[in-house]
């Protein structure tokens, strides 16, 4: 059979749009949002329980996911998980009340908690850590993407036909690329279109497999794990923010209508896929440029994003919300580029036979911040107003980048440089 040059590029293509159509279904609620509270008649309080439905069971399978990925392979696991979460977001239109949407929304939770751990173990096994970063970043453009696409596009459904419409389309094209994965991905190892080449040039920086794969407790006890999970608890609140919360805010603070949150939530998340595109780049960036090694260029880029997410802190302060959304665009902008390291950093510390269990417990660690974030909005949004809530993503930042820092000497002695 012919063989393909560059091939891990195309499969990094093929993770990217799987991301895409993952974060499509996620994010249709959020879209939905401002229709479903009036037509469903939902309070702030009970949507906030719908999306912690999400965020509950995302931060309970995500290790489980992983795990389960690392033991059956990607080819079959991702697939699987793949299909599920399609059928799960399709369900979505048969709810008939805000605890229907919830039911659904655990569903679909415990199944799309599998995209970025799969993702990640994929990079792991196909790139060099020279190129992981990079890699990463253009796979990562695939959440900011289908958070970009769902506003408009969910908002173009549910406007021809109805909001049941909408959830039908976004969870109905997943079933595709869950038979396009099956049937196109393989190992390095084992794939039928890479060349030798390419195969040798894998394997030339492929770490040396550990005589036996750690087990969950050996991984979730060691010091690289907590100086990457920390991070990731403080850094996942802003993203879970703008991903479940912006339309809502322009509709009950900024008084705009669901057409216009269509012409401009997107807006941030478009500004993320330029800064998780970036932030691939910048780390082997400050390599070449100034001589760093590769864990001291990956936290100095995630300072520097952390220092620019005191942007979104400071929406309260917007006279108008054409500023509060440029704001916004400032936070997506950084907060991409260090959600990208962040997960980098997980391939580069751990295996890449133990790195789906691995990074599944770093974003259980990211979810759980944002549950516990997106719970408190629920609670306090109607009362206080959003503009304190925002002012604390930036302090979670500058947290998260003060504890890499601290732990840099942890991670460096994890990973020959």
């Amino acid at each position: 059979m012919r063989t393909v040059r560059n091939l891990r590029w195309w499969i990094v293509a093929l993770i990217c749009v799987g991301t895409i159509l993952n974060y499509l279904a996620r994010n249709s609620l959020g879209a939905l949002a401002p229709e479903l509270t009036n037509v469903l008649h939902i309070s702030t309080q009970q949507y906030s329980y719908i999306v912690g439905a999400f965020q509950l069971a995302y931060t309970i399978m995500q290790p489980v996911c992983g795990w389960i990925v690392d033991r059956v392979g990607l080819q079959i696991g991702f697939a699987l998980f793949a299909a599920a979460w399609s059928i799960a977001n399709m369900a979505h239109a048969f709810a008939g009340g805000w605890m229907g949407l919830a039911f659904f929304r655990g569903l679909l939770g415990m199944s799309e908690a599998a995209a970025i751990p799969s993702g990640m173990k994929a990079i792991a096994e196909w790139f060099p850590a020279k190129e992981r970063s990079v890699a990463t970043g253009w796979f990562n453009a695939g959440t900011s993407l289908g958070a970009l696409i769902a506003p408009p596009l969910v908002i173009a459904v549910s406007l021809a036909a109805d909001w049941r419409a909408a959830f039908l389309v976004t969870g109905g094209v997943g079933l595709f690329w869950a038979y396009g994965w099956y049937r196109l991905y393989r190992s390095p190892q084992k794939h039928w279109a890479i060349t030798p080449e390419e195969r040798a040039y894998i394997e030339h920086d492929r770490p040396v497999a550990p005589a036996r794969r750690a087990s969950a407790k050996e991984i979730v006890s060691s010091p690289r794990f907590w100086s990457i999970a920390i991070p990731r608890f403080l850094a996942e609140p802003a993203w879970q923010t703008f991903s479940f919360w912006i339309p809502l805010y322009l509709a009950h603070e900024r008084g705009m209508d669901i057409k216009q949150i269509a012409l401009f939530a997107w807006l941030p998340f478009l500004a993320a896929d330029l800064g998780g595109v970036l932030g691939g780049y910048l780390s082997p960036f400050f390599m070449k440029r100034f001589g760093m090694s590769l864990i001291p260029s990956r936290v100095t880029a995630i300072s520097l994003a952390a220092v620019l997410m005191i942007a979104p802190g400071c929406i309260g302060l917007a006279a108008d919300p054409y500023t509060a959304i440029a704001l916004f665009c400032v936070g997506g902008f950084a907060h991409q580029i260090i959600s990208v390291l962040i997960n980098t950093l997980s391939a580069d510390v751990f295996s890449p036979e133990e790195v789906g269990t691995a990074n599944g417990f770093v974003g259980q660690a990211g979810w759980l911040g944002g549950l516990l974030f997106s719970l408190l909005i629920g609670q306090l949004a109607d009362s206080v107003g959003y503009a304190p809530l925002f002012a604390c993503l930036s302090v979670f930042d500058l947290l998260g980048a003060a504890v890499l820092i601290a732990m840099i000497g942890r991670l460096r002695s994890a990973v020959s440089e």
